[in-house]
């Protein structure tokens, strides 16, 4: 089931804010009423795609600060293991120098409360349980406004990296009918026309982008 329109599920956990320092009553509901939260999921720390995408998000953490917007990413390791490989070089498979929060999901319940989990807990007849798939999250990116409900969701399988051009741009969209009250049609940019929602204002704008 899809979160976008409903509020963004709560949670309080393990962190490791600011590139080496334990918060263990993290939540995303700090941030409610001041600022947007990119929150997302990575399956696991010390592999492949998610470094990259771990690194390309601190180098647009910029961008999202200009924009009011706060960036979280979250996984199933612990704590521990979120601070070792934030202390481990780039050169050598790290992510040091990362700044945004890193949200520990080791009970995978937050995984499983968005949506990300990438199977699901069975138990047998015999009541023994098991779990069925990979116990791990999938790429998930949930864009959440500032009164803490979900305005976009995007989920990649493992081996999909995301892109945050279009995180970026999403949030300007979602800035720019907040402000102005006008919809952005595909592949639209800050700065370029929006249209209204209604009629008259689909037509004029096709009529402009033929």
């Amino acid at each position: 089931m899809s979160l976008v329109g409903k509020p963004a599920p709560k949670f309080v956990a393990d962190a490791v804010i600011n590139g080496g320092e334990f918060d263990d009553q993290f939540t995303l509901e700090q941030y409610i009423g001041n600022k947007y939260v990119v929150f997302f999921f990575y399956p696991l720390d010390f592999t492949f795609v998610c470094p990259t995408e771990i690194l390309a998000f601190q180098k647009a953490l910029p961008e999202f600060e200009k924009r009011d917007a706060v960036v979280v990413g979250c996984s199933v390791d612990s704590k521990y293991s979120h601070w070792a490989w934030l202390n481990t070089p780039v050169e050598k498979g790290g992510i040091q120098g990362v700044k945004y929060p890193l949200v520990s999901d080791l009970s995978k319940t937050i995984s499983m409360n968005y949506g990300v989990l990438a199977g699901e807990y069975t138990a047998d007849e015999e009541g023994n349980w098991s779990f069925d798939g990979a116990p791990q999250a999938f790429r998930g990116l949930f864009l959440i406004d500032k009164n803490g409900v979900v305005q976009h969701e995007l989920i990649n399988h493992f081996g999909l990296g995301r892109s945050t051009a279009e995180a970026l741009r999403m949030l300007d969209a979602l800035r720019h009918l907040e402000q102005y009250g006008e919809v952005c049609p595909a592949d639209w940019h800050e700065g370029e026309e929006a249209m209204k929602a209604n009629a008259e204002g689909v037509a004029n704008y096709l009529s402009k982008h033929k």
